[in-house]
């Protein structure tokens, strides 16, 4: 059966006390509407309607996709008016209301609530809370059968006894939909178009409303103030966590770990406290990556090793290559095989070939480093002039003295070394020595400045 689905979007969220509008505020790096519609599209719909409302226009910039239409309320007069304002858009047999601030809402759950709906059949998502403030109750008969939906501020006493909550996720028949809408009344205690008024509706037209429930009640949980926000926060990354651990990676404290993206992961791996992984990231079998690092757009191969305190960014580590402590990787890099990056050094656009080595405080821009070369410390690819950027090539078995700028554009042949101190200015053959610093001048009796007293 065809689906579309409407994802309600334009509450303003008072309480979160900030200019974002409520749905773009990030859960693990990404807006809580970003989830949803990531879910949304999981289901292979023939439409995903977002309809928006405060902060409308950045909404709108910020995802904005193809596959995506928006809907404009320009009054917020309740969820049944927020679906009514999509209904122009909405021709599938089914019709899925979701919601732009419930963002860990699993794909599975949803796929359980669509194979309850048909012409004769609605689905609701329910939750039983041991405190089910706030929520609508469902109303049952004697027989368990649901009757109708109240909302907290209009449930009796005895109502509000009931435990099992309206998560107001709802699927129904997409013909019934029109209908039920146009019959909605704002006579209740907030004056507002409520859609699970459609639930008596439906009832009273002789259709069955079946139910459905999430595995986990935070799937349905959503984020009112910047408190809950935090708590969606912790349950996403502990959910994140275990998903990883199942699938063969130690987490040292699953708590002190951050996933804000995509990870694909082999066997044996170890992620000490306090790492992030940002973006798409590949991480192949038996990769250690150390406490306190970031790793954004990146690879690391069978067995690299990421040590302390480092930052890759759009890198590839190859197979047994390592970096850090306190290494820096920026997009372009790149370090073969058993590679080596030591402490405060820096990479950017920069291939290091097969084994080669930079232990500590270099910066390598705009180069090509060929295998086993060694680049000593305090070495620089002067790699701008101010207005362009130059590349640096070196060859196999380079050895580079320390405190060396090498100023690109510049070729250094297979076997070069370059003496401590040389600023390199000119390609230099295979298999030479390259010096290219001041003669050294020794001025005997010269006399230390004093300080002028005062």
């Amino acid at each position: 059966m065809s689906l579309d689905i409407v994802i309600l979007a334009a509450g303003q969220g008072t309480r979160m006390r900030s200019a974002l509008p409520k749905v773009l505020h990030p859960v693990a790096g990404k807006a809580m509407l970003g989830h949803v519609i990531d879910t949304a599209r999981k289901l292979q719909p023939q439409g995903i309607h977002v309809v928006i409302g405060h902060g409308a226009e950045t909404v709108r910039e910020r995802l904005a996709a193809d596959d995506l239409s928006f809907v404009l309320q320009t009054e917020q007069l309740g969820t049944g008016h927020a679906v009514a304002q999509a209904l122009q858009q909405l021709s599938a047999e089914r019709v899925l209301i979701l919601y732009g601030d419930v963002p860990l809402i699993e794909v599975e759950t949803l796929e359980r609530l669509l194979q309850k709906v048909s012409e004769d059949q609605l689905a609701l998502l329910t939750v039983e809370l041991d405190d089910p403030t706030g929520y609508g109750r469902i109303v049952r008969d004697v027989a368990g059968v649901v009757k109708a939906i109240v909302e907290h501020k209009d449930a009796s006493p005895e109502q509000r006894a009931i435990r099992e909550g309206n998560t107001g996720i709802l699927a129904v028949p997409g013909k019934r939909l029109a209908d039920w809408l146009g019959r909605l009344s704002n006579d209740n205690a907030q004056g507002e178009y409520y859609l699970t008024d459609v639930i008596a509706m439906a009832v009273s037209d002789g259709l069955v409303v079946a139910t459905e429930h999430p595995h986990d009640t935070m799937e349905v949980q959503g984020a009112n103030d910047r408190i809950q926000l935090a708590e969606l926060e912790r349950h996403y990354q502990k959910r994140a966590g275990r998903r990883l651990m199942a699938q063969g990676v130690t987490l040292l404290d699953p708590a002190r770990f951050d996933l804000r993206g995509e990870v694909t992961v082999g066997r044996d791996v170890q992620i000490d406290i306090n790492v992030i992984l940002e973006g798409k990231v590949v991480i192949e079998d038996g990769v250690l990556i150390g406490p306190n690092c970031v790793i954004k757009d990146s690879t690391l191969r069978r067995g690299a090793v990421v040590k302390a305190n480092s930052h890759l960014e759009g890198a590839e580590l190859g197979e047994g290559a390592d970096c850090g402590p306190f290494a820096r990787l920026r997009p372009g890099a790149v370090l073969g095989a058993k590679a080596h990056v030591g402490n405060f050094v820096e990479l950017k656009n920069a291939v290091m070939g097969e084994g080669a080595k930079a232990g500590h405080l270099s910066y390598l821009g705009d180069a090509e480093i060929g295998a086993r070369t060694n680049i000593g410390a305090g070495t620089i690819t002067c790699n701008y002039d101010g207005a362009n950027k130059f590349r640096t090539v070196m060859g196999e078995d380079v050895f580079i003295g320390s405190n060396s700028a090498l100023v690109a554009p510049v070729t250094l042949g297979d076997g070069v070394t370059t003496g401590a101190g040389s600023t390199i200015t000119q390609d230099v053959p295979a298999n030479t020595l390259a010096v290219g610093r001041a003669k050294q001048r020794n001025i005997e009796g010269w006399k230390r400045p004093e300080k002028i007293q005062k």
